[in-house]
């Protein structure tokens, strides 16, 4: 089996483990590390799709004949990556916020506190 495919599957065993801790996490904290290991499968399985053996970047050199990369996946990583960052401080803002208000970081403590 080919490293890339090895790559690919790991990166999809590794988005279902980020997202059964996701469902199975009590803690707003370990929801928020488990969102993050679901964001690096996916940048991971991006590389993985494109990436393939004897090509070449798509500058720098004479293109006429040669294999060259395709730069679409790496522009994905690009945006996952920012996405990703933007995701994880919206959902640090919002735990700060929740636990100032209600002094844990307890999913059901929360959603007790806050039908009251």
């Amino acid at each position: 089996m080919e490293l890339h495919r090895v790559v690919e599957i790991a990166s999809i065993l590794v988005f279902f483990i980020g997202f059964y801790g996701l469902i199975a996490s009590n803690s707003i904290i370990k929801a928020i590390a488990a969102i993050g290991i679901m964001e690096i499968a996916v940048v991971m399985f991006f590389l993985s799709i494109g990436y393939f053996t004897g090509i070449s970047p798509p500058i720098g050199r004479d293109m006429t004949n040669a294999k060259v990369a395709d730069p679409l996946p790496q522009a994905l990583v690009i945006t996952t990556i920012i996405i990703g960052i933007a995701v994880t401080a919206v959902l640090i803002t919002m735990l700060i916020s929740l636990v100032r208000q209600f002094k844990t970081a307890d999913w059901d403590i929360v959603k007790k506190k806050s039908m009251e």
